[in-house]
């Protein structure tokens, strides 16, 4: 694929988009996904202390639920053959002033809009900030710089119809694809509620086309649904400015086996980053699907391929520490600060790079 040029208040941004074995952001033959994380004590400090984000989810807040130890905090992301641009949340507002963000997806989404209203209010302490939520959409807007930051709980990105048989999970409808229309930047995300079995199960019947199925390989539905995300984006009638971007699978860490300690049973106890650059499960499937999906599109999504650099904090989630002990033991979402700022440090890294 070629490179995609967008007006963003009378800036043109290109973003370019190689494809090898899926999708890839390169800078000069830097990728910004691949490298490793570096302990950093030179005194800089994260983002943000989220003791300074007052309104931050508690579940995310791992330093005021009782964690003790501090040194998740000092990791920083080292691409391979380059350096990732530091986060300036001043000129993020700049570059979108007039403009709106949303995040789509589940709490995964949430974590990552948590991040990212923490980290803008941090840069722009001055600015008045309002902060709405109807139903499932949240909204964080800065007035003085006209910027919308929205987060739309939206699990399984396709539909979920109630039946008289119950609730039915449409692979082939998308029907929610119209509160998206229309805005500046959308960062989608989806997969760790297509596991979810029980009670946790929001649907009771999976349809296709004229077809109902009780069940099917969880992975396999995922790919039906996400290539029916793929068709609204290609097909939907967007203004010529949106930007879509594909935040990449967010790894758990539920078994230390993977990471090659196999007496952990989790993230429980876990301080530090599997070192180097490679995790030693390897891809995740999940992710393979999103980059066999996004490969086939016809309109250019940039994937924010955060899986591998994920998978190696296996030290970075609130693990007992999410309610302060009071819900078992976290090892899906990410404490803040935390990883989702490096996240959001490379969503921040592609909007910015190469304008002309």
């Amino acid at each position: 694929m070629g490179a995609l040029a967008i007006s963003a208040a009378g800036v043109v941004l290109l973003i370019s988009l190689l494809h090898v074995e899926g999708i890839k952001e390169t800078v000069v033959g830097c990728d910004y996904f691949q490298g490793s994380w570096v302990y950093d004590d030179s005194g800089d400090d994260p983002f943000y202390q989220s003791s300074n984000c007052p309104f931050i989810e508690q579940q995310f807040d791992c330093q005021k639920n009782g964690r003790p130890d501090t040194d998740y905090l000092k990791y920083r992301w080292k691409p391979t053959r380059c350096d990732l641009p530091r986060f300036n949340g001043r000129d993020f507002l700049s570059k979108l002033t007039g403009k709106s963000i949303m995040f789509v997806g589940d709490s995964l989404s949430l974590n990552q809009w948590q991040s990212l209203t923490c980290m803008l209010h941090t840069s722009v302490p001055e600015a008045n900030y309002t902060s709405v939520r109807t139903g499932g959409l949240s909204t964080f807007t800065f007035p003085s710089y006209n910027v919308k930051v929205m987060f739309s709980r939206n699990a399984f990105l396709v539909d979920i119809v109630d039946t008289s048989r119950g609730p039915v999970l449409k692979l082939d409808s998308i029907e929610s694809g119209r509160l998206w229309k229309g805005i500046d930047v959308l960062v989608f995300n989806s997969w760790h509620w297509w596991l979810h079995t029980g009670r946790k199960q929001p649907w009771k019947f999976i349809e296709e086309g004229n077809k109902t199925y009780v069940d099917m390989d969880r992975l396999v539905a995922y790919e039906k649904a996400m290539n029916t995300w793929a068709r609204w984006v290609d097909t939907t009638d967007n203004p010529s400015w949106t930007r879509v971007f594909y935040q990449g699978i967010s790894p758990d860490h539920a078994n230390g086996a993977d990471w090659g300690e196999s007496s952990a049973k989790n993230c429980e106890g876990q301080t530090k980053p599997v070192e180097g650059a490679k995790y030693p499960a390897g891809p995740h499937p999940a992710e393979l699907v999103v980059e066999r999906v996004l490969g086939g599109m016809s309109k250019p999504v940039y994937l924010l391929n955060v899986t591998t650099l994920s998978q190696l904090r296996k030290d970075a989630h609130p693990s007992i520490y999410g309610y302060g002990g009071r819900r078992g033991n976290d090892c899906s979402h990410w404490c803040l600060a935390g990883v989702p700022d490096t996240w959001n440090q490379l969503l921040y890294a592609a909007l910015s790079k190469n304008t002309a």
